[in-house]
This record gives C-alpha cells, sequence and structure tokens, in this order.
C-alpha cells in the first residue's frame, strides 16, 4: 500500500475514491497466536530456545537495517536534512504533531515495553531470579531503547514522516537506500518481531493467572500444571484463546490503545506499591532496591499519567469497563477466597 499511493497520486487518483473490502476476522493472526500457545504449553525450555532463536534473528535485521540505512544516510546529507525540518512539526492541535503529539504517540505506542515487565513473570522459572532479574529488565531495556531511537532516528532520515502512515514503513525506509533484497529481510524481521512479542505475552498474562490462582484470587484450575510438559496448561489455553480471538476480531489501532492504556495504568500501581511497601515495610530484605525512592516512583506515576491523559477518550471508556470486570471478578470471587485475605482475618 505505501509503494501504491504515490504511484497512484502521479496518476490523479484519489485512494479514498477507491472501493475497500475488509475482513471481519483475522485467520492467520488467529492461527499464529494458537501456534505460539502450543508452543508455550509444550515447556518454558522450548518457548525460551524458540523466542531466543526468533529474537536473534529480529536484532540482525534491525542492525542490519540500521548499517544500510546510515551509510545511506552519510552520502545523502541532504536527504536526512529535508526529512528531519522541522525536526518537530509544528503543533496542529492536541496530540497532532509538537509536543502533546510526542506525548501521544509516546502512550500509544507503550505497548512495545510491556515486555519488560513480562521478564518480572517469568521469575519463578529463573534459576536465579535475585540476580537474573534485574539484568534481564534493565540489560533489555537499554538495549532496546538504544535500537527504537537508531532506527527511528534512520527512518525518518531516509522518508519523510508524512509518507510513513503504512502497514510496513521499514520496507519503505529500505526500498529509499536501493537494496532490493533489504525489503524482504526487513519484512522477515518484522513478522520475527510480532512472534516474539506474541510469545512473550502469551507467556507473561498464563503466568500471572497462575500466580493470582495460588493466592486464591482466581479459581484453582488456573494453577494446574500439566503432568508431562509442567507447564501451567489450563492458565495458558485460556489465555492463548482469548486472545486469539481479541487480536482476529478488533482492529490493530484499538488493540494497541487497549494494551498501552492498561499497561500505563498498571505502571502507575506498581510505582504508587514500591513506594508504599518503602514507607511501611522498609526493613523487608529487597534483593533489588529501586534507587532514590520517592523521586522515581513519583516521576513513574506523573509520566506514565501524561501518557495516559494524551489518549483519546474512548479508550479511556475500554478502560473503565475493563477495570469494572475486575472489579466484579475481585468483589465477587477473589476477595473471599483469597489467601491474603484469609491470613489476615485469621
Amino acid at each position: 500500500m505505501g509503494r501504491i499511493v504515490p504511484k497512484l497520486k502521479i496518476l490523479g487518483i484519489d485512494p479514498a475514491t477507491l472501493p475497500h473490502a475488509h475482513g471481519v476476522f483475522n485467520v492467520l493472526g488467529f492461527l499464529a497466536i494458537v501456534f505460539c500457545t502450543f508452543v508455550l504449553v509444550i515447556g518454558i525450555k522450548e518457548s525460551a530456545n524458540f523466542n531466543t532463536g526468533i529474537v536473534v534473528t529480529k536484532v540482525c535485521v534491525l542492525l542490519i537495517f540500521i548499517a544500510l540505512g546510515g551509510n545511506y544516510l552519510l552520502g545523502h546529507r541532504e536527504l536526512m536534512a529535508a526529512n528531519w525540518h522541522p525536526f518537530i512539526p509544528e503543533n496542529q492541535g492536541f496530540g497532532q504533531f509538537g509536543m502533546s503529539g510526542i506525548l501521544r504517540a509516546a502512550g500509544i505506542i507503550f505497548f512495545a515495553y510491556i515486555g519488560f515487565d513480562a521478564v518480572s513473570t517469568a521469575a519463578q522459572e529463573a534459576k536465579n531470579p535475585e540476580k537474573d532479574m534485574p539484568i534481564g529488565i534493565l540489560g533489555s531495556l537499554v538495549i532496546c531503547t538504544v535500537l527504537y531511537i537508531l532506527v527511528a532516528g534512520v527512518l525518518t532520515g531516509l522518508v519523510n514522516y508524512t509518507n510513513l502512515m503504512v502497514p510496513d514503513p521499514l520496507a519503505i525506509g529500505i526500498d529509499a537506500t536501493g537494496v532490493r533484497w533489504g525489503s524482504m529481510l526487513v519484512k522477515l524481521g518484522a513478522l520475527m518481531g510480532l512472534t516474539s512479542t506474541i510469545v512473550v505475552m502469551l507467556l507473561g498474562q498464563s503466568r500471572v493467572f497462575f500466580s493470582m490462582s495460588r493466592d486464591g484470587l482466581l479459581p484453582a484450575l488456573f494453577r494446574a500444571v500439566h503432568p508431562k510438559f509442567r507447564t501451567p496448561w489450563i492458565s495458558t489455553l485460556t489465555v492463548g484463546i482469548f486472545v486469539a480471538v481479541l487480536a482476529a476480531s478488533l482492529p490493530i489501532n484499538v488493540l494497541d490503545e487497549m494494551v498501552s492504556i492498561g499497561t500505563l495504568l498498571a505502571f502507575v500501581i506498581v510505582c504508587a506499591g514500591v513506594w508504599v511497601l518503602r514507607r511501611r515495610h522498609p526493613e523487608m530484605a529487597r534483593p533489588f532496591r529501586t534507587p532514590l525512592v520517592p523521586l522515581v516512583p513519583i516521576l513513574g506515576i506523573v509520566i506514565s499519567l501524561a501518557m495516559m491523559l494524551s489518549l483519546t477518550p474512548i479508550t479511556w471508556i475500554r478502560l473503565v469497563v475493563w477495570l469494572v470486570i475486575g472489579m466484579a471478578i475481585y468483589f465477587g470471587y477473589s476477595r473471599h477466597h483469597s489467601r491474603v485475605q484469609r491470613g489476615g482475618a485469621a
């Protein structure tokens, strides 16, 4: 689509006037999530090996894109200068370019950072979580942030930002370099990136349900472990089927904002929890201590809330609906079966 639109403009054809057809159910997306779900059911080791191979391929593709695009820009500095001017486009209303646009964009794509939170949900299956978790979370955070910045810088230098509202922006960017084999490679990297994200997200949520079930917040079936594969298979299958149906049925722009605002709310709660626990229970054993408390938690809360407030009203309505559903489950079941509540009452 990104390569067809410029040609249509040359011919004087408005793409909006052409007939459009939309699928109701994304079968390929559904099958991809089902496949990843079964990989997770088979075992954590197999899932980790599968995901490691995907991530290595994905990172190599991004590095190749950065190298090819960066080398091309060094030889065409005038292109980079033209595409980077203005570096921050003038604001055209709240959330449309300018600083408010940057804030809304950060809120919309924040789901890209949920993978770092998912690392902590796999702590039960780490050999040395006290050491491995901080290294895994902070190390991957630094590496990925640097890669994000480099890819965004190279991409916007190769192609003007006005032409990047397409499903395959990296492919458009690599096409600008004239390297024909790069387009297929970048598409492979994008496919790998989506697959690794699916695996990590399904792993994280299924382990959350498993832990909640052990604490009595969900029914006991969610903590059932498969006798052969030794994985929480019912929790994994439940999450996989639910996610597959939603992903195949809802538009991607609706899904990404829903996931992002939910993630941001979780981050606000976690930051507040770190602050409260440090104040109320300073004597607790902490293998990793958040520095500069309460400054870091307060900054986390403020920045996360700012990104949440930049999102659209319909996204907030969806968040409230999900919160009401969650509250109904909590007060209807979890509160009466919670091990913490029973221990506190005793």
